[in-house]
Order: structure tokens, then C-alpha cells, then sequence
């Protein structure tokens, strides 16, 4: 009977504690009703905190004595803070959550925050150069290890990816996004977001950011935080198609941008954030500013002080600020004078909070902060293959004369390896490498000693640091060029050169290397220049003095492994450029996708009086699309359908494509077409199709493309989109240059 009565008293304390519960830590409620529940309970000031994000860093150790970190805590405490950037490591953000979820009222848990830009602890390509693969499977699955690595260390959240179409290789972010085009640039925004954030059912995915919104990548000269002043009609066809299909893919944060559009700071443009990011695509998750940008517009001339620039921000429709405090310091004022309604505070809470209970943190607020896991998952072998298979399909071939690639390792050459970015670790990393390591990385020396084991391979420096030579080490370098049967130079800049914050005026080879590579030309022997850089490069002073140019970027952990596959030919380079290489830094902006003009430059004929430069050629050095192979691949029989089809038939159009050489590999096959007449001026080519396809010596793959009205398609300047009959052009081929056409006319 004792035993009874004690069962029973146990079922009645049991409901009485479930009866006490609030509703919103109930986890078999909807998350609806939940948010509901706490957004009642809930103070203006506490509502404000779910809005403010702050930089975080050490919390544990000796830094939790620091005033500055005691201040933070205390705010946690008070409920003033929903997330933190910068927090990282499991045992680092368990500490800091046990804070949000045992000592401040409600328990809300935070989230974290990190630029997890090309890997967390296995360094990836940089995206540029990642782009350049063409393989999107591969993108994929490279964020999603990015995402698992980073999940496991405690964090929920990226700023990632980086979706600004940019034509500018001055600016130093080009090497975060996907290059000038806007179809690739979408097709890799979205795969990026699916690679990170999965369906956020697990702990092994986190929340992706899509940014810069909008049109950063247009910054005026390439400067950082510089000005943008594009027409509505290139927003909306050429910068905006990447954002719009990473929120499609279900992003669940977008962050504003630093720049001005329509004379209005990104932050407080209703335009952008309102109109087209709410209204036209039905974004359901939250705007997060970048790094103290609300507060920047009054520095842009927009806002008088920080409550105003609280209150336009709001207004606009961005919602959490990234470190300049305003929302937290004047939102429950600005709701008390009537200026902000609390429908529209509890709007933008309730996004906030319903990505919390999404990813599981108001029932297991330590989820993804398990020390185990973390040491396991991070890189992994495994990780680390799938950063070689990433960067050796990153690395594009620009020229090779006498085909003195590859090396052929069999007969043990002698090879002298020439640059001083060959042995730096330090070097191979960009400006956003997370938590990645230069001492975890393989460098060029490494990986081509490791791969030509039987080789002489002597090494030289050829040129200091930051690009600069003298004679010593010219001849230093000559005497070993000498000696050797090949000669391998790497050059090109430092990946500290590549990141925020690192706009080049004159983004060239420096004079240094440049002097080097005559001096190594002179001895006569061939000459291969393996080129490090964040960016394209101008090349052109370089070409007479090299043999052949492998393309290398910045590739990440595996970077040496990668270069010593595609110099032997363990790989085929397969690389195509995603952004066109200026002959000049006059050029710039060069780009595929330009309009005619009323006086375009003929292919010959008088040139005079025509658009061009009187001293160099209008195209650019190297072509968007364009990337050699150790094989040879041929065009041809291109053939469409129809020659008229009708508005809301496909075309179908296909090419035969041929392996005429004598090895195996990958072609990237590029359909783009041309609307010869239309109510808004069309680009000369568009790309609206690619196939990456590997072929065998001699085999022949007859390849199919299917257009419909979408590609077709194009946006007047407040969005609507256009399907205009008239003439068009298609063209195939192996870059937006060397093309095979045909025309057809949409009734």
C-alpha cells in the first residue's frame, strides 16, 4: 500500500511540475504556440536583446576576469543579448550558454555566430577559386563538411555565402563570392546554402547567411565599404539572381551590406529590405546587419544619431545589429514613444527565436557544443581528401606552350623550384580561414617532393616576401635553374592580400617576380609559373617569359598535395575562369556579359571611331570560361529543334563533343545565348547552361541542353520580368569566347 501511495505522489508532483512548466519549454508544443508563449512573458528590453548580436571571443580562463567580459556576461544575464559572433570551440560556447540558459529569466539560449567562409578547420579553396571547378556536387559537399566541422565546435550559425556578383578584381572580397556571372553565381549560391544548412533537423548543420544585400560586389573602383550606383535594371538582372536563389534555397538569415543603393545605406533601404527581399520573395527568416553598419549610417549622412539610426534600420525591415548596440539601447524607447509598433518587434523576435527552437536549443542547449564530437569531426582524413579533390579540380591551366606540362615523373627529372610562396604555410591562407592552421597545411615544396620522390628538386626563394627581389637571389634562383631539366616558379600574391579589407589598385604580378622569371627565361629552359593569388591577376607582362601558367589561387590545406597532382598529371586540370583577366588595369571592369554599344569595335575593317583603347585590345586576356587541358576537346554539329518555337516551348539544343587527345578528363560545356532585339538592351552573351562531362581519349559524348521561357527571361527595373519574342543567338562551347552559333526566333 506504501508503495501505492508513493507512485501516486509522484504522479501528482510530476503533473504539477508539467502544470507549472511555461508552455514555450514544453517540447511537444508546436514551435508556434511556443513562441507565443514566451513572446508574452517577454519585457520590450528583453525583446531587444533577442535582436543584438555582440563580438565575442574568450570567456573562460583568464579572460573571464577581463571587465570587458564580465560586461558581456552581465548582459547576458540581463537578457540584453541573442547571439554572439566570434564565440567558438565546444567548451567555449557551453560555457557561455550555461550563462543564457541558467542565469537569465527566461533561459533563452544564444546563438553562435563565425565566418565560416571556405572550411572551419579543413581549409577549402577559397570560393573564387572553388567556382572555377565548375562542380557542384563537389560545392556542395564542401560546405556541408564546413557545416559539420563548425556545428561540432559549438556553432549554429555563418556568414556564408557571400552571393555579390563583381566584375572588379581590385576588390579584395571577389575571392569570397562565385565570380561576374549571375546564372553560375546562383546555381552556386543555392548549392552553398543546401551544403550548410541541410534541412537543420541534425546537429551537424548550421544556419547559412546570404550576403552582401544587395549589390556590394559593385563597390565603385573596387574600394572596401566604397559607394555603389548601379541602375534598377542591373540590380535586378545582374546582382541580384545570386541572393535570390540562396533565400529560395531556404537560407535562413540574409545580412545587409555596407554599401549605399538609390542613395540610401543598404541598412536602413527599405527598397531592398522591404520591398524586395519581404514583399517580392517572401523571406521568412531575419536581416542581420554587418558589423556595426546600422550605426555607419550616420556616418553615410542617413541618420542624425544612434536612435535614429536605430528607428530606420527598424523600419526598413532589418532586425538583428551586429555590434553597434543601437536596437538594445533605444528599441524599448522608440516602442514607448509610438515610432516602432510592438507587432513589428515581436515580428522580428519571433524570426529569431524561431530558428532557436528549429535547431533545438530551448530542448538540449548544448547540442552542438560536445567536446567528443568536436575532436573527432574536425579534420579528418577524410575532410582532407575532399579538400585535395576540391582543389586540384580548382586549378586552371591558362597556357601551355610545347606542352611542357605535364611532368612526367616517370624519368625522375631534375626540377628546380623557384618562389618563396613554395615553402610558406603561412602564405597559402586568405584573410577567412576560421580556425584553420598554416602549420596543418601542405605547401608546394612539400607536395612536390612528396610526388617527385625519385627527383632532384632543389629549392630557391627567388624574391622576398612581400614580392620584391635583388640580385642575390636572381642569381641564387639562375644557378638552379641551371642545373635542372624543369623549372617550377611560383608567384602571385600573399593570401593575406585576399579578405575584407584588401582592395589592390594595381592587382599585377609584382616587378619583382616579373624580374625574376626573365632572368630564369634567359637560361633557356622551360619555364612553368605556378601563380598563388585571391584574385585574377594581370598576367600580361609575364607571358613572354613562361612556358606555361597553372592558375593555382589560394587553395587551403591541400594546396601542395593539389599543384603536385595537376604539374605531374595526376589530375587533368579542368578549371574554367569565372571571371575574365584583364590585358590592363585600364580594363577594369572587364567582363563577358557587357551590352553593345552603338559603336562596337568590328572584328576587322575600320576601327576607327569605334569603342576601344588606342593601346591595348578591348577583350580581356583570358575569357570568362576558359581553362586548358593535357587533352584536346572539339565542338562540333551543333544543332537546335527548331529554328522558331513559340513562348512556353523548349528548345532543345545539342553539340557533339569529342576527346581528340590522348588523355582522359573533364570539359565544361557552356551554352549562352544573345537577344538580338528587346525593350531593355541584352548582353552580347548570357550564360544560361553548362554540362560537366568526362570523356576518354577518342570518345565522342553528343550533349543536350534544354531552354525554356525562364531562359528567355529578363527584368525591368523594378522586377517584372519580360518574355519578349524577336531573334536570338545560341552559342556552345568551351568558354564565352570560342563558341559555336546558331540563331533561332521566338514567336
Amino acid at each position: 500500500m506504501k508503495k501505492i501511495i508513493s507512485l501516486a505522489a509522484v504522479l501528482l508532483i510530476v503533473f504539477v511540475v508539467q502544470a507549472q512548466q511555461p508552455l514555450y519549454k514544453n517540447a511537444k508544443a508546436t514551435i508556434e504556440d511556443r513562441i507565443n508563449d514566451l513572446l508574452k512573458r517577454m519585457t520590450p528590453l528583453e525583446k531587444a536583446g533577442q535582436l543584438n548580436q555582440l563580438n565575442g571571443g574568450i570567456f573562460t580562463g583568464p579572460a573571464a576576469n577581463d571587465p570587458g567580459q564580465l560586461a558581456k556576461i552581465e548582459m547576458v544575464k540581463e537578457g540584453k543579448v541573442g547571439s554572439f559572433l566570434n564565440v567558438t570551440g565546444a567548451n567555449e560556447t557551453r560555457a557561455l550558454q550555461k550563462v543564457a540558459v541558467e542565469q537569465s529569466r527566461l533561459g533563452i539560449p544564444l546563438l553562435f555566430a563565425f565566418d565560416v567562409i571556405h572550411g572551419y578547420k579543413t581549409i577549402f579553396p577559397i570560393p573564387l577559386a572553388e567556382a572555377c571547378s565548375w562542380d557542384i556536387t563537389q560545392i556542395e559537399k564542401d560546405a556541408a563538411i564546413a557545416a559539420k566541422e563548425s556545428a561540432a565546435a559549438g556553432l549554429h550559425w555563418t556568414f556564408a555565402p557571400m552571393c555579390d556578383i563583381s566584375n572588379d578584381p581590385r576588390w579584395g572580397r571577389v575571392m569570397e563570392g562565385a565570380g561576374e556571372d549571375p546564372f553560375y553565381g546562383s546555381i552556386v549560391a543555392a548549392a552553398r546554402v543546401r551544403g550548410l544548412q541541410g534541412n537543420l533537423n541534425d546537429a551537424d548543420h548550421i544556419m547559412a547567411c546570404v550576403k552582401h544585400f544587395a549589390a556590394y560586389g559593385a563597390v565603385q573602383a573596387g574600394r572596401e565599404y566604397n559607394t555603389v550606383d548601379v541602375s534598377r535594371v542591373a540590380l535586378w538582372n545582374k546582382y541580384l539572381p545570386p541572393y535570390y536563389a540562396a533565400v529560395k534555397a531556404g537560407a535562413a538569415t540574409v545580412m545587409n551590406a555596407f554599401n549605399v543603393f538609390d542613395g540610401v545605406p543598404a541598412s536602413g533601404n527599405k527598397y531592398l529590405v522591404h520591398d524586395i527581399l519581404e514583399k517580392k520573395w517572401a523571406f521568412k527568416g531575419f536581416v542581420v546587419s554587418d558589423w556595426n553598419s546600422f550605426d555607419e549610417m550616420i556616418t553615410h549622412g542617413y541618420a542624425a544619431n544612434r536612435k535614429d539610426a536605430a528607428y530606420k534600420a527598424l523600419i526598413a525591415g532589418s532586425m538583428m545589429d551586429m555590434e553597434s548596440k543601437v536596437v538594445v539601447d533605444y528599441l524599448p524607447e522608440l516602442v514607448k514613444e509610438g515610432k516602432i509598433s510592438m507587432q513589428m518587434v515581436d515580428d522580428d523576435v519571433r524570426r529569431v527565436l524561431y530558428y532557436k527552437f528549429k535547431l533545438g536549443l530551448f530542448d538540449d542547449p548544448y547540442k552542438f557544443s560536445d567536446a567528443t564530437r568536436e575532436k573527432a569531426t574536425e579534420f579528418t582524413q577524410a575532410n582532407r581528401n575532399e579538400a585535395r579533390k576540391a582543389a586540384d579540380a580548382s586549378i586552371v591551366l591558362l597556357k601551355n606552350d610545347h606542352n611542357v606540362l605535364p611532368i612526367d615523373a616517370a624519368s625522375n627529372p631534375s626540377i628546380a623550384l623557384i618562389g618563396y610562396f613554395a615553402k610558406s604555410k603561412a602564405d597559402l591562407f586568405d584573410f577567412w580561414i576560421a580556425n584553420g592552421k598554416a602549420e596543418d597545411a601542405i605547401s608546394v615544396l612539400e607536395g612536390m617532393k612528396e610526388r617527385f620522390v625519385h627527383s632532384n628538386i632543389s629549392y630557391s626563394d627567388g624574391y622576398l616576401p612581400d614580392g620584391h627581389t635583388n640580385n642575390q637571389l636572381i642569381e641564387e634562383a639562375v644557378a638552379n635553374a641551371n642545373n635542372a631539366a624543369v623549372v617550377v616558379v611560383n608567384i602571385g600574391l600573399s593570401g593575406k592580400l585576399a579578405g575584407e579589407d584588401r582592395s589592390l589598385a594595381n592587382p599585377v604580378i609584382p616587378e619583382g617576380q616579373v624580374a625574376l622569371l626573365k632572368a630564369l627565361h634567359a637560361t633557356g629552359k622551360p619555364i612553368i609559373a605556378v601563380v598563388s593569388a585571391g584574385r585574377p591577376l594581370v598576367l600580361t607582362a609575364i607571358q613572354p617569359y613562361v612556358h606555361a601558367i597553372v592558375y593555382s589561387w589560394i587553395l587551403g590545406t591541400e594546396t601542395g598535395h593539389a599543384v603536385a597532382d595537376v604539374l605531374s598529371g595526376d589530375y587533368n586540370p579542368s578549371g574554367k575562369t569565372v571571371m575574365s583577366f584583364p590585358y590592363a588595369v585600364g580594363q577594369i571592369p572587364v567582363y563577358y556579359d557587357h551590352y553593345n554599344t552603338g559603336r562596337p569595335l568590328p572584328d576587322s575593317g575600320d576601327q576607327n571611331w569605334k569603342s576601344r583603347y588606342r593601346d591595348i585590345p578591348n577583350a580581356p586576356l583570358y575569357p570568362f570560361g576558359f581553362g586548358l587541358s593535357y587533352t584536346h576537346f572539339n565542338y562540333n554539329h551543333l544543332s537546335l529543334s527548331n529554328n522558331t518555337i513559340a513562348k512556353g516551348s523548349p528548345l532543345q539544343v545539342t553539340v557533339q563533343l569529342t576527346n581528340t587527345g590522348q588523355k582522359a578528363g573533364y570539359e565544361v560545356a557552356q551554352l549562352y545565348i544573345r537577344q538580338m532585339t528587346a525593350s531593355i538592351v541584352q548582353p552580347i552573351k548570357a550564360l544560361k547552361a553548362f554540362k560537366r562531362v568526362y570523356l576518354q581519349p577518342g570518345e565522342v559524348k553528343t550533349l543536350q541542353f534544354t531552354l525554356t521561357d525562364k531562359d528567355f527571361s529578363f527584368y525591368d527595373g523594378e522586377g517584372n520580368v519580360h518574355i519578349e519574342p524577336g531573334a536570338f543567338k545560341v552559342f556552345v562551347g568551351g568558354n564565352s569566347h570560342d563558341v559555336l552559333e546558331k540563331d533561332f526566333t521566338l514567336k
